[in-house]
């Protein structure tokens, strides 16, 4: 992992899992790690951008569909969405609300990183709105000092590396 100064904007401090993703045995070990807690899950879904990656091996491994958490304005019509305060901004994510039958599904929710807790939270809260049961969240890294966990109390988390 490489951590970016300032980036997206002044004072962030960005962690870079590119280089994890990219190595063959770095991937495969995360993947590993979070099929086992995903386990029994109907269906993976995965938070854009760095989250399909992680979700779409994940659900390859699991045998499971997968399922992208889109940003806002991604998705054709019509579309649930969401939208949440960043540390440094706004945004909207979205599913589709039809093409795709998720009520009564239970889903394992994967990103990369959990800082703020304000994406994981929003989508949690969008899931909800489709009657599904979220039975858990992965994420490889979690920022501790910023307590994101605690805005996403309804459902276990795992963090492979907490920083």
């Amino acid at each position: 992992m490489r951590e970016v100064p300032d980036f997206p904007e002044p004072g962030i401090q960005f962690k870079d899992l590119t280089p994890v993703l990219a190595n063959a045995v770095g991937l495969a070990t995360v993947t590993n790690a979070l099929a086992e807690v995903a386990e029994g899950a109907d269906l993976v879904a995965g938070i854009d951008a760095r989250g399909f990656l992680l979700s779409a091996a994940v659900a390859t491994r699991l045998g499971t569909g997968v399922l992208a958490i889109r940003k806002g304005g991604k998705l054709p019509p019509p579309v649930h969405s969401e939208t949440y305060d960043l540390e440094y901004g706004s945004a909207t994510l979205e599913i589709p609300a039809d093409g795709v039958e998720l009520a009564g599904r239970s889903i394992f929710v994967i990103d990369d990183v959990l800082a703020t807790g304000g994406t994981l939270a929003a989508t949690l809260s969008l899931l909800d709105r489709s009657d599904v049961t979220v039975t858990g969240v992965g994420v490889v890294l979690e920022l501790g000092a910023l307590n994101g966990r605690s805005r996403v109390q309804s459902v276990p988390v795992t963090s492979l590396y907490v920083v």
